[in-house]
Order: C-alpha cells, then structure tokens, then sequence
C-alpha cells in the first residue's frame, strides 16, 4: 500500500507555527515511507478566506521545502462533488433537510440548547413544501445515530471511545450548498486516497463526526494521529500574545529555513537519545509517529534563536552577506547597487558582529547604526556616559581623529589611548562614551574597527553632534 497523506490548511490567515509542525510531521512521514504528499487549501469560508493567504501559505511551504507531490487542490473548485456525495446520502435517507433559519438555530442556543433538536428529521412533505413557499433553504443533516459509541483508534492516544447520544445531527451541506469542514474533508481524504490523517490535537473532537460519514458512505476509515498542541511558555495554546506564530514572520526576521524545519521536528517528536540537530536527510530516515509524544509541546522562542545561531554559524559567511544584504534592502536601510567596495564594507561589518548574530535581523540591533545617517541615543546610556566632564576628552578624540589622514584602526585605537591617558579616563568609561556617541548604545563590535567602518567623514559628524 502507498503511503498517501495530506496537509489541508484553511486560507484564513498566515500559515501558523502549529499549522506547519502538522505539515512537516506529515511530509516527513510521506518521505520516510517514499509514499506522497497533498496539498489542500480548505477555503470555504467565504467571508475569511483570502488570496493573500493562499499564497503566503504556498510561499511559505515553498520557503521551507516542504515540496508537494499533488495540489494544490481548493476546495471551492469542487463544490460539484462534495452535492454528488449529499445527494447519495439524501437518496439513501442517511441525511435530510433541515429547513430551520440561523436566527433561530441561533435562539435555541441562547435559550440553553447545546446540540441540534433533530426536529426536522421527520418532516412530511406537506411541511416541506410550506417551508420552501416561505423561502427557506435547506440545509443537508446526516442522521447521526442515537445509541451505541464510535470508536476511534488513534496511532498515538490509542481506543477512544465517544457516546453517539452526544453527537447531533450535524450539518453536512450549508443552504447556499457550500460543505462544511466534517464533510468535505472527508470527500476529499476518500477521493484523494489518503491513508493517514496526521492532525492537530484540537481537531480530535471532530473525528467521531468524520466517522459517522465514512461510515454513512460506505467507505474504509483512515489511520488517525492526533498530534499535541503546541503551548506557549504560560502552558497556553500558542497566539499571537506569545510573540511571532506566522512562518513568515520568522522569514521576515531573518531565521533559516532549516533552523526552524529543525526545531518544529523537535516539538513534540524526538530520539530515544534525544538528539537536537538534524539534517533534513536524518529526520527523513528517523521520523515516526510512534515516537510523538502525547504530552502538549512548549514552543521556546530562545531555543529556537539558539538553534538558528547553529546553522548560521555553519552557513558560509558570503551566504550570511548575501542574507544581510537582502534584509537590509526589504527593510529600505540598503538603497540602489551594491558594487564590490560596498558588499567588502558589508563584509566586515558582519565579520565584526561574529557569532552574536542568532538571526540575520539581529544585524539592525547590533550594527544598525551603520546603515542609516540618524541615530537615536539610548536614555540610560547618555544619562551615564555623556556627562558634561566628558566633553573635553570628546573634544580632543574628535580633533585628533580629523588630523587622521589614514583612518585605519590602528592609528585610531592609539589616538584613543593616548587620549585616554592624558585625561585619566578608564577605558570603560571614556571608550564608552564615544561608542554611545557613535552608536546611540552601549554594545557594538569592536570600537576601533567600528569607527574605521563608520568612516573619517561621519565619525567626525558624530561626535560634533554629540558635542
């Protein structure tokens, strides 16, 4: 048997942090069994689907090499289908018509009904011909059994069993004939030959109602894996309080693909030995579902800047330029053609930020001051640092630096010690100020490399300024 799975996000928003754990657990598993992975886009809400996010999900799956082997598929180019299938249940008297309005679906619900009443499961037709002359339009209900339990058996959770007295009559085809999720997805999986469904947690209540319409239908159930839900450090479902949750924001932030492919592996899967860095080919040939945990997983954002602090270490430093250059650019501190003297300035200046990078956004908190004509001074920094003492040693530093003919590092670091010593300043005190002078901040790279990649010209601007 071909392994046929699938990952079938709705275009209602960015393409979520769970969202993509659920896809690579999938593609992983397709890989791992050389079986293949389909992509469905679920947008049959019409009032919140959009293009704008089909296509971030596409470009993010794109982005993180989750390659596809069939889709994408939309589920509103299938509307003729998912009737097909209702009409058959419809003929079969395993669904009916049920001709009740959403305001009054909507009243019960206020008056303490939590389930549908079944009340228009026995309708006669003289009750449905006065409905339709009123102008109402039915909705499709399968009849869901009262008694007995549907057992589902879940690859990670094991027997779960639930009471069918619990289960309404749940709407299969809207009135405007528009599916809803527990039958399309259920088409779709059947059409589509999907032998495992690898979900989210939160879907598992879902489940017994997807079995009724296989069931209903006639069709042989999938395997079913429900995987734990990812919790933020308060041990709350991950939202946007906790911090960036779209894929394309971590994108956006500079992190590498493979740094968070290598990370979501690790929420909520792992080895016997609890190994931490994979490559793409090891968690192809190691995953399983046997070895997902249960238990919710915590999404740590500084163990995922860590791990992305790994891989950039590994990635060759003409690669990190090329990264920086781009993030620079989209975020409009790089304006025109980069020739080769300016990309060798770029260079060094990443040279000099060194390991501290742990994203290549990062490159704004550590060097930004390079790339843009004003700075702001930090408070705490000038309140500490730019006293009025300190402004005739500043002085000093700034004529000195422009006799400089050679703006070199060398001869930049001496005439700052020199200095230094003429004023009996510590290091730490007069080096700094001209840093936060420079920089508006307390940390930079090294200050004499930094001044000679600062330049003679906008040192000096600087220092004036600050004067």
């Amino acid at each position: 048997m071909e392994v046929r799975v699938r990952f079938a996000p709705s275009s209602t928003g960015r393409l979520h942090i769970g969202g993509v754990r659920t896809a690579l657990f999938n593609w992983l598993f397709a890989r791992h069994h050389r079986g293949k992975f389909i992509l469905r886009i679920e947008d049959t809400d019409r009032k919140r689907s959009t293009k704008e996010s089909i296509a971030d999900i596409l470009e993010s799956m794109k982005w993180l090499g989750l390659e596809w082997d069939e889709g994408p598929y939309l589920q509103m180019d299938r509307l003729k289908i998912y009737k097909k299938y209702g009409d058959k249940l419809l003929e079969e008297e395993k669904a009916y018509f049920c001709y009740c309005t959403p305001e009054e679906l909507k009243d019960r619900r206020r008056k303490g009904a939590y389930r549908y009443d079944g009340r228009c499961r026995n309708l006669t037709e003289e009750q449905k011909r006065k409905y339709t002359r009123q102008g109402r339009k039915p909705a499709l209900r399968l009849r869901s059994p009262s008694t007995g339990k549907t057992i589902l058996n879940d690859i990670i959770r094991g027997r779960i069993e639930f009471e069918n007295k619990l289960l309404d009559d749940f709407v299969l085809l809207k009135s405007d004939s528009v599916p809803t999720y527990n039958f399309a997805c259920i088409i779709d999986d059947v059409l589509m030959k999907i032998t495992h469904v690898i979900r989210g947690e939160d879907h598992l209540s879902n489940t017994p109602r997807q079995i009724l319409v296989y069931q209903a239908l006639g069709f042989e159930l999938p395997e079913f894996t429900h995987l734990p839900l990812i919790l933020g450090s308060d041990h709350t479902p991950l939202s946007k309080r906790h911090g960036a949750v779209a894929v394309s924001q971590y994108k956006e932030m500079g992190y590498l693909p493979q740094a968070l492919i290598n990370y979501l592996a690790l929420l909520g899967w792992g080895t016997p030995e609890s190994k931490q860095l994979f490559t793409r080919e090891e968690l192809i040939e190691r995953f399983s579902l046997e070895h997902v945990s249960r238990n919710p997983a915590v999404f740590d954002p500084k163990k995922l800047e860590w791990l992305n602090g790994h891989y950039l270490k590994e990635t060759d430093p003409e690669e990190i330029t090329d990264l920086v250059i781009d993030y620079l650019k989209k975020n409009e501190l790089l304006l025109g053609e980069i020739d080769p003297e300016k990309r060798r300035w770029i260079e060094r200046i990443v040279g000099t930020v060194g390991e501290r990078l742990k994203y290549i956004g990062q490159i704004i908190d550590y060097a930004g001051f390079f790339f843009t004509e004003k700075i702001t001074l930090d408070k705490k920094a000038k309140e500490k640092f730019l006293r009025e003492e300190i402004k005739p040693f500043l002085k000093e530093v700034k004529e000195k630096l422009s006799e400089l003919e050679e703006f070199k590092e060398k001869e930049i670091e001496k005439i700052i010690r020199e200095e230094l010593e003429v004023f009996k300043l510590k290091p730490k005190i007069g080096a700094q100020a001209i840093r936060v002078a420079l920089t508006g901040q307390t940390i930079s790279p090294p200050l004499f490399e930094t001044i000679e990649l600062l330049g003679k010209e906008r040192t000096i601007e600087r220092l004036k300024k600050v004067l």
